[in-house]
């Protein structure tokens, strides 16, 4: 007699969604766990100088604590969508948590520069199926009527956690030494693991892992992210890295294209909307990280802004996508996304264009910048949905490692952008430049989502 995989059972069940209370615990497990990976992306920075002065280590080395996340963050992003649809998304979320858990153990304990950049390493690692499976387990659990509003509540946990990152960070200094920076993510992590069991999921397609492909793809965006870093400061050095990172990432596409599920995911760039929702997003957040870059900048010699005041000016933008994005959710399950993403980015083009022109006058460039962060929620929500109902259930994994995937690209894009600016230009001009091509980038998704909007029809299954 043989038995039913009740994980599979599980499955079948789930077209309409996990029943309440299990559907809540499961929310919980997968937003929770994501807010401390993306808290753990920036909560660091505050901490560096006290690391370098406790472990007397140099700056050079220490840097590494907050570089190291996330590279490995960006290298592991498809490969662990990957390796999620072939073993299972949850059994590999599971593993991820625990890894981040320990590893941020390993982060408290750290004795030395290079234990402590190990530890952030294997952090990263364990952050990177968190990252790329929540979306995709996310859309195992609920009913499709529900997905827009949960990734807009997902949308304002990224927003709040992005936005409180440093102020968390600082009050946690305030009280204690900086090893609780990471032993506050122990406890944590084990309350999501007990809740993790109300996850649901496939088992696994079985595909062997193409190791190859994944050091392709790791390579490629290793040399991605370190040459835009320094194209600033050694510009031959810094293009040669991004030109080799364009040649690998030729040679991946060349040994994926006939695949069927490729690591980067070819076949589901095929299709006309997630190809179009990849571009819109990837344009998006290369306007919000030329914007981010270019705003201290702004504030601080445009405006003569103290620190301080830096620091809330700056909260005006995500702190409007964190209210806008729950409502960006409960439209998008209503009305035809690519019509909200195209809204959405006109409106954050208009915002920061403003912002860009406006003279010195503080209050109305904040009203412009929270009409961009308002903007930015209609393109993000809707976009990410779009790009997770535009496919299949057994490829949701891989929709969502895109997803991450295209963010940290785009950012790339925009924080190259605002070096390639600061290297050419006075610095005085370059603040309200960068917020000039962020307007561009933005009035780019918007034409982007508008060609999505003239598309027929395609069903995902």
């Amino acid at each position: 007699m043989t038995h039913a995989d009740p994980t599979a059972q599980d499955v079948a069940r789930s077209e309409d969604g996990l029943p309440a209370p299990r559907r809540y615990f499961a929310i919980f497990a997968l937003l929770v766990i994501l807010m401390l990976v993306v808290l753990d992306g920036a909560i660091a920075n505050v901490a560096l100088p006290t690391i370098t002065a406790e472990l007397n280590a140099p700056t050079s080395q220490t840097v590494w604590v907050v570089t190291a996340y996330q590279l490995v963050l960006v290298m592991a992003l498809l490969p662990m969508a990957f390796l999620g649809e072939a073993i299972g998304p949850k059994r590999l979320f599971t593993i991820g948590v625990t890894v981040f858990t320990l590893a941020s153990a390993l982060c408290a304990l750290a004795p030395t520069i290079h234990w402590l950049i190990a530890a952030r390493v294997l952090q990263g690692l364990g952050a990177a199926p968190i990252m790329s499976l929540t979306i995709a387990l996310l859309r195992h659990s609920l009913p499709a009527r529900m997905v827009g509003t949960i990734i807009g509540f997902n949308s304002m946990v990224v927003a709040l956690a992005s936005a409180l990152g440093p102020a968390i960070g600082a009050a946690i200094l305030s009280v204690g030494s900086w090893p609780w920076l990471f032993a506050v993510n122990v406890p944590v992590g084990l309350v999501v693991l007990a809740a993790s069991v109300a996850l649901i999921g496939p088992s696994g397609n079985g595909r062997k892992a193409d190791v190859v492909a994944m050091g392709l793809n790791a390579l490629a965006f290793a040399l991605l992210v370190l040459g835009a870093g320094r194209v600033a400061t050694d510009a031959l050095q810094g293009w040669s890295m991004v030109a080799l990172s364009l040649l690998t990432f030729a040679l991946l596409i060349r040994r994926e294209w006939h695949r069927e599920t490729p690591v980067i995911p070819l076949d589901l760039l095929r299709k006309p909307s997630f190809r179009l929702s990849t571009m819109a997003s990837t344009s998006i957040f290369a306007a919000q990280m030329s914007s981010f870059v270019a705003l201290p900048f702004l504030f601080q010699h445009g405006f003569e802004l103290p620190a301080m005041s830096v620091g809330l000016a700056m909260t005006a933008w995500p702190l409007t996508l964190a209210f806008a994005g729950p409502i960006a959710g409960r439209f998008a399950d209503r009305v035809d996304t690519a019509r909200l993403c195209t809204l959405g980015g006109i409106a954050m083009a208009v915002g920061l264009g403003l912002a860009a022109a406006w003279p010195t006058e503080l209050v109305p460039v904040l009203a412009c910048l929270m009409l961009a962060g308002a903007g930015f929620g209609f393109v993000q929500v809707p976009n990410n949905r779009n790009m997770l109902l535009a496919v299949p259930r057994a490829r949701a994994g891989a929709a969502g490692g895109s997803q991450g995937t295209a963010r940290l690209l785009g950012q790339t894009i925009g924080g190259l952008a605002m070096s390639i600016m600061f290297a050419l230009l006075p610095d005085e001009s370059v603040p309200r430049l960068g917020l000039a091509f962020a307007a561009g980038a933005s009035a780019l998704s918007a034409l982007i989502s508008l060609r999505r909007a003239a598309l027929p029809y395609e069903p995902s299954d």
